[in-house]
């Protein structure tokens, strides 16, 4: 999309225009995103230039098309160019790094607060029972509500 957005409409307000503006890239930009990717493309890329008039532009980002237009607005333009091609797009693969394995070491229970397997299973124990002491006064007020009725 290569194309010269005029902000001036004598019954449209300057902020529609802007906001249409946007709306106009977003469109462009979702539509080519959903084109089918060719053999061995990994992503749909966009070149971009922004500037008051074509031979102005100068090559931006795709994630600062807004702040430009936003900057536009501010600045009152009547008009400005923007231009958005979509490429191919490559991933470049970052190398990872190697991993020493001593940075892994075998942590103790005592760093989670644990002193030994035992107290493990006495709070264990001591929350099952006030589970079946809680479950059996449950019990008792289901039998107290059958007698009243």
């Amino acid at each position: 999309m290569k194309k010269t957005f005029s902000l001036s409409h004598p019954k449209i307000k300057y902020a529609r225009m802007i906001d249409a503006a946007k709306h106009d890239v977003k469109k462009y930009i979702k539509r080519e995103r959903n084109k089918k990717l060719p053999k061995d493309v990994d992503f749909w890329d966009f070149d971009c230039k922004y500037g008051n008039t074509e031979q102005d532009a100068k090559v931006i980002h795709q994630a600062e098309i807004n702040q430009y237009i936003a900057e536009a607005e501010k600045q009152q333009l009547e008009s400005f160019y923007l231009e958005v091609v979509a490429k191919p797009g490559y991933r470049t693969y970052k190398p990872t790094p190697e991993v020493d394995e001593t940075d892994f070491e075998d942590e103790s229970e005592e760093d989670f607060g644990f002193d030994s397997a035992e107290s493990v299973d006495e709070a264990e124990s001591a929350d099952n029972t006030e589970d079946s002491s809680e479950a059996e006064g449950a019990d008792n007020t289901e039998d107290s509500n059958e007698s009243k009725d």
